[in-house]
């Protein structure tokens, strides 16, 4: 039992504090959006990529749907990685 407890604490201490660089020693970074039309998204990171002038590495795109009683509902998410 106590094995298993030096395995969690040495993975805690490998992954926990991780953190990625830039070949000029930036840090990696995200920015999150979440928002109900495709449109508002579009125009949301439109005016994030507008106003930084940050290295952006990648732009991750989700859209996930549910049912809510009789309603469809849509959710647009994106994830903006980029070095700050």
């Amino acid at each position: 039992m106590r094995c298993f407890l030096n395995i969690e604490k040495f993975f805690s201490t490998i992954f926990v504090d991780k953190k990625f660089y830039s070949r000029y020693g930036e840090t990696m970074k995200i920015k999150m959006f979440d928002l109900e039309d495709e449109k508002d998204l579009e125009n949301a990171v439109n005016e994030f990529l507008d106003s930084t002038d940050k290295e952006i590495i990648d732009i991750k795109y989700q859209v996930s749907c549910s049912i809510f009683g009789e309603e469809q509902v849509f959710c647009f998410s994106a994830m903006v990685i980029y070095y700050g």
